[in-house]
Formats: structure tokens, sequence, C-alpha cells
């Protein structure tokens, strides 16, 4: 038993001791340890009247104070319920037995020994916590092991949720009329701290989100290691709390709770009930008290330029879990053989400020590229087939869809289409609200993926090594594998020969081509003729995310980019991680990648190494058929085209007529260079130079 709970043992002894009343001569404290019934002695000074020095006066009953901390057993059973420990051994004599318990966390075996079942336990649990759990110095460690863990903790896994006592932080915000007060007292209950927590001025209701003030600058850590759900029982004492869904693969389980406060209802996933409750209550603490989670800096959403119509861990998670559902959904709830993956992507399009009313575009997963020997002069194969690239095909054809129901006779086809005229009836633009959430599992391969998870200190100090050469920089996939390297910094020209020969075909990192649609955008050159540039208004990510790497792959490394065109703009996206965070998964990745467009009847599979499916067609996604979509709408539109030209005949050409559109890539390609970051890698342009005639 560690110290602490002997402490808690000699008082509750002193207590019985020293608790029945009468005078204090009754409870002097003779020499030889036994307590006498009347003086033999009179009263001396200078000790109290006593005659022993070691005299302890009577204690008085304490006042109800702060809870008690919890061991590393209680502390571990709350990060992950459910363990089970076990008898492994018995040792030594009767009067001094030794037993080892074991128990098992994350795959890993843990042993403690003790004199008792109990303290061995114990002692199992603690090199358990220690196996995910860091801490800056030893007197944190023994806070941990022995009774609690601090707000502080630092944990370094990329899948571990945080446990309860970590929503103790909260953040002040723009000061409004009517305030109320929040403090802690020694009972418990909040009253006498003064710290001011205002309310907002209207409620939020059903989920809706307001558009956002200004971040605060000023964080409030409480140490009364109270989670959500106890500050909101004290706020608004006995809620209940109701079970909505379960859903998600094995290794990533998402659990939903609801509660509803001021007949708002609030929801939060977890991938445990226990933290869905906690994530509720921190939903209604955050919307109707403006009480935040004060998370390391490395974990927190970085907001977007401009007006946010919705809360960034709201959003984060919400377009997680429709990503995920629509998943589950296309592969009859994960059991089609088709649902093994590495990485899920999809995007989600939001329009307006009711996250409720959001919808799934597309669903992709996939983490390989063609085998050079495969390459297609005819646009027939999909180079790429990483996740969050062929999410990005599949949002480019669903434009194509919509401007085809701009275009159509049907009233309602032309009313239900997310774009509207320009103002000068050349080409066209969204219409107001609609935005486009990308989602990817993991974080993109590349620079954004070229760090240690378990890097950051305990007071995160971010990205320790911002100048080193490996930040920043161009990388490449490789042929038929996983993973990237740096550009080379000569011969970044590739021939078609070269790779038939032999010459592995290189293909841009997933990093590289997302900070390029945040120049360009991502609707793609040819799109460029019909509409402005269209850009994500959130990256989130559901592993893997730290937000001094990702900002950095995603557009802060290109911020000295200069003069850009008209309508082009460097784009500063929210970025995000969710809340509960998706688990490693080891081995090896499938050869194959699914996609889906809404509207589809079911999911594409695409083998990875051959670019079209096994039985050797084209995919619905490949240059060709987004060709062909695009000669047929740049029929009908040639007279409000953005881009005036005349039909061209072939691919190539037509993508060389959008001036504006490669003027921007060129920019953004001499920021790299001047950078230092290296040279972008093309692929032989014998594959763009066919025509639909061929």
């Amino acid at each position: 038993m560690s110290s602490c709970s002997t402490d808690v043992k000699e008082n509750r002894n002193l207590d019985n001791l020293f608790s029945k009343e009468g005078v204090a001569a009754e409870a002097a404290q003779l020499p030889n340890g036994s307590a006498g019934g009347g003086r033999k002695r009179p009263l001396e000074e200078g000790n109290n009247g006593h005659t022993h020095s070691k005299y302890r006066p009577k204690k008085r009953k304490k006042v109800p104070g702060p809870i008690l901390p919890k061991n590393a057993l209680m502390q571990l059973n709350e990060i992950k319920p459910g363990l089970q420990y076990k008898l492994l051994s018995q040792t030594g004599p009767v009067h001094a037995p030794v037993f080892v318990m074991t128990v098992e966390v994350n795959g890993q075996l843990f042993e403690g020994s003790g004199p008792t079942k109990k303290k061995a336990k114990l002692n199992a649990a603690e090199k358990a916590l220690r196996s995910f759990v860091q801490f800056p110095n030893a007197s944190e460690a023994h806070m941990a092991m022995g009774r609690t863990l601090s707000v502080h903790t630092d944990f370094t896994s990329d899948q571990a949720d945080f446990p309860d006592m970590l929503f103790n932080a909260f953040e002040t915000a723009t000061p409004v009329d009517d305030a109320f007060y929040l403090g802690s007292n020694s009972n418990g209950s909040f009253s006498s701290l003064g710290i001011e927590y205002p309310l907002l001025p209207s409620p939020v209701p059903n989920l809706v989100q307001a558009p956002l003030p200004p971040a605060p600058s000023t964080f409030i850590s409480p140490t009364s290691s109270k989670n959500p759900v106890m500050i909101l029982n004290e706020l608004r004492p006995g809620l209940k709390y109701d079970f909505v869904s379960e859903s998600g693969e094995s290794h990533a389980k998402n659990f939903v709770m609801s509660v509803t406060v001021d007949a708002q209802n609030f929801q939060g996933s977890g991938r445990n009930k226990k933290l869905a409750k906690a994530r509720a209550a921190q939903a209604a603490l955050s919307a109707l008290f403006n009480m935040q989670l004060d998370q390391v800096p490395s974990r927190q959403p970085i907001p977007r330029e401009g007006l946010q119509l919705h809360l960034p861990q709201v959003l984060a998670d919400a377009v997680s879990r429709l990503v995920v559902d629509k998943f589950s959904e296309l592969t009859d709830n994960f059991a089609s053989p088709h649902a093994r993956r590495k990485v899920l992507a999809g995007v989600v399009m939001t329009t307006g400020a009711d996250v409720k009313e959001a919808e799934v575009i597309c669903v992709s997963t996939g983490t390989k590229c063609i085998n050079g020997e495969y390459m297609s002069d005819r646009g027939l194969a999909l180079n790429d087939c990483h996740a969050e690239i062929v999410a990005r095909r599949s949002l480019i054809r669903y434009l194509y869809c919509q401007l085809e129901h701009f275009l159509s006779n049907h009233e309602e086809d032309h009313h239900r289409s997310i774009f509207t005229r320009c103002d000068n009836r050349q080409g066209f633009r969204l219409k107001d609200n609609v935005q486009f959430h990308l989602y990817i599992s993991t974080s993109p391969c590349g620079d954004a993926r070229i760090f240690s998870p378990h890097e950051a200190g305990v007071e995160d100090q971010g990205d320790r090594h911002p100048n080193r050469k490996a930040r920043g920089q161009l990388r490449t996939k490789i042929e038929s594998g996983e993973g990237t390297i740096p550009v080379r910094s000569s011969n970044t020209i590739q021939t078609w020969d070269g790779v038939l020969q032999g010459e592995r075909l290189l293909t841009m990192s997933c990093s590289d081509k997302i900070a390029r649609w945040n120049v360009v955008g991502f609707q793609g050159c040819l799109m460029s003729y019909f509409t402005e540039p269209i850009y994500f208004s959130s990256i989130i990510l559901g592993s893997l995310y730290h937000a001094d790497h990702l900002s950095r792959a995603m557009y802060q490394r290109i911020t000295e980019i200069e003069d850009l065109p008209p309508s082009f703009s460097l784009n500063r996206p929210l970025l995000s991680g969710i809340s509960n965070a998706e688990a490693r998964q080891p081995g090896k990745a499938p050869n194959f990648s699914v996609n889906w467009t809404v509207g589809d009847q079911a999911l594409e599979v695409i083998n990875a190494t051959t670019g079209k499916d096994d039985l050797g067609r084209p995919s619905r996604l490949c240059k060709h058929a987004l060709y062909s979509r695009w000669m047929r709408l740049h029929c009908k539109l040639s007279s409000t085209l953005r881009i005036k030209t005349v039909r061209p005949s072939s691919y190539h050409e037509a993508k060389q007529a959008a001036a504006e559109y490669h003027s921007s890539k060129q920019k953004l390609f001499r920021a790299f260079h001047k950078a230092g970051l290296g040279a972008w890698v093309k692929k032989p342009i014998e594959q763009d130079q066919f025509s639909l005639t061929t």
C-alpha cells in the first residue's frame, strides 16, 4: 500500500482515539503509551500544560474536503475499463507470501508482485500505466502511481483517449452583461473562487452552432479533479444520459450518448460509454457555459480564416462519424471483404450552420499506387489509389454531376444544384454557405506524417525541430509500396520508356498534393473552365493529428508564395483531430481501393497495382471518364465559359489552355523551390496526350 494510504489509516485511528468528549487530561498520552485516568503531576507550562512532549491535541473533526485521489488501479480502470487480473503464482512461506498478478493492456502483459493480491494488482496497474503515460519528473510520477494522474499527463499514443480528469480546464469568453461565477471550495461545490464564466447571450438550440466568437487567450485549469459529468451535474442536477448508438469497426468502436439540458440536446461520442457521456457533458458545458477542454496545443484544432459556422470539435467529430457510418452502411456493417483497409477518407458537405444537415458526398479507401508497367496512354488507369486522392477525384465527379443538374430542364434538379451563376454570368460559383470537409482516418503521407507521435513533452513545446532539414520537404510515394522518400535535387522529369524499362514510377505524396489543392483548388484544371477555385473548409484527421506538423504541411511552408492570379489564394482550412482517435493498425495493407460517390448504387473496387478493376475495366474516376463528362459540358456551356477557347483536340491541350490555373501552379512550384524544399516530380507527359476518339 502506498504511503498516502497509510497516512489515511493513521488519521482514521487518531480520529477514533481522540473522538470522545471530555477534559484535555483524559486524552493525555503517558510515556509508556497508555492513557491515564488522572494526573500524577500538576500541569506544566511550556508544553500546553501536558507532561509529555509528544502529546497530540484532540483532533478536530475534518470538514468535508476534496474527493480522495485515486490509486493506479482505479486510474487504469477508468482509462481501460473491464481489465481482468489473473494470479500467476504464489511463493514464499505462509507468514510472508509473495503474490504475482498479471493484467493485459493494449496486447501487452504486465506483472506485479506484493505481499497481498491487492498490492500485487496495484503494482501491475502501475507498470501498465507507465507503459503509455509519461511524466516530466519523479514527483508527478509518484503522485500518479500513488493516488492520482496530473491534469497535464501526456498520452503519447496516437490512439489514446483522454481520461475524464483531463476535461478539467476551461477558458474564459468574451465578456457579456450577465455573468455568473464558478469556484471550488472545500466541500467540492462551486462558489468561492470567483472565476468568471459568462453565460452565452442566447443558447444554441439542437446542435445548431452559431458563428464563433474570437478565440479567447486565457485558459483556467481548476484543480478540483472534476470531469464534465460532475461539473454539469452540479450546475444542472438530476440529468439523465441516454444511449444513442454504437458503431465502428472492432479497432475503433464508437458509442454515442446524449443528454438534454435546458431543453437542448447534446451528444458525445467515445470508444466507451463513459467517455461518450463525458463528451456529451462537455458539449453542453461548451455551448451553455462556454467552458472548454484545455488540450495541449498540438492537439487543439487550428481554426480557418474568416467566419466559422461550426465549433471546430463538434464539426470534426460529426464529419468523422458521418464518413465512418456511411462506410459501415456500404460494407454491410464492415462484414464485406472490401471493408478491409488501412486508410479511410471521405468528403462531407455542409450547407449551413446545422451539422445535422451535413451530407456525405464520397467515401474511399486505399494506400497504394500503380505499378509503372500498367500506365495507360489513354487515361484509363488510376495512377494514385491513396484514399484521400481517390476521394478528391470522386468529389470532382460530384461537381460535374451538380453542373449537369443546374443545366437540367427539370426544375427540381435545377434548384437542387449546389451551383449558381456568377454575377458577370461568366462561369459558376458555389451557393452561399456550401462548404466541403475532407476527412482522413490518419495524417496524409509525406510531410504531415514525418514526426514521432511520442515526441511532445508534457508542457507541449510543439514541433521541437522546426528547422530540421526533413521538415517541409517535398516527398514522393514509392511504386507498389507504402511510405515516402524526399525528392531528388535533380532529374525530376520521368520518361515513359524509362519507367517501362524498370525505373520506379514516382508520385507526389498526399501532403504535397493537398498543399497544392490549397493554392489551385481541389476542382482541378478542367473544372476551372466552369467555376472559380473551390477549397476545402476543413481537413480532419482520425489519428496522428499534430497541429504544428499538419499546418506546416498544408500551408505554412508555402506562405511566401507570391502574386497569385485573381480568385486564387493560399487557403488555410480548419485543421482538427477527432475526440475518439482511431487505433494504429499494424499489418499489411490490402492491394485494392474502393470508392463511392453519392448517387452510386455500390462501391467500386479497383486493383491499386493496375489502376483498373479485376476484370480490366477502367474506373469511373479515370481521366478518360472525367474528360468525357467535361467535353459534354464544354459543348453546352461554350458561351458562358470562364476560359474562352476552341474545342481542344486532346486532354493535354484542354489542360494547357487554363492559363490562370497553370500560372498558380507554377508559382506554387517556385515557392517550394525558393524555400529549399525540392522540385515537383511530374509524370511522363505521354499520359495526357490522348483524345476521346483514340
